[in-house]
């Protein structure tokens, strides 16, 4: 199982080579088309997430980790799912599920988030889309919270 680390890293790699902002753009819209659609039951005014300009919806589940990641089969993790009616917004927030998805609640809130600057999404979102991320990146650490706690 990667690390949260690694898995920011390989980010970092894939928008290292595209120099232009168009071209991270589009990247970004591709992640999010590629990004399954989440089930219509989980759309719910609960999992609206506030502070997003867009609509973005998050359902996170606490389950046991799959064997190649914990063998003793003990360990849970938190796995994420969201959808959003906007599709860089969609996109950025399958990167979010790419890099915290699947790991333990404790892993979640130690994640030093680096590749969301070092990937210049912090300079090139808009000030709504900015507050949004950050909006998306609070909700998933409080599910982590909530579930470190059980």
């Amino acid at each position: 199982m990667e690390t949260i680390n690694e898995i920011q890293d390989e980010i970092i790699e894939e928008f290292d080579g595209l120099d232009d902002w168009m071209d991270r753009y589009q990247l970004l819209i591709d992640l999010g088309s590629e990004q399954e659609p989440l089930d219509e039951k989980y759309k719910t005014e609960q999992n609206l997430i506030d502070g997003c300009q867009s609509r973005v919806w998050l359902q996170a589940d606490y389950v046991e980790a799959p064997p190649q990641h914990s063998p003793e089969g003990r360990e849970k993790v938190v796995v994420f799912r969201a959808e959003s009616d906007a599709l860089i917004v969609k996109g950025i927030v399958s990167l979010l599920i790419r890099v915290l998805s699947g790991h333990t609640p404790q892993e979640i809130l130690d994640a030093d988030l680096y590749f969301i600057s070092r990937i210049g999404l912090r300079e090139h979102l808009s000030p709504t889309r900015s507050n949004g991320l950050l909006a998306m990146v609070k909700q998933m650490r409080a599910y982590a919270l909530a579930y470190s706690a059980k």
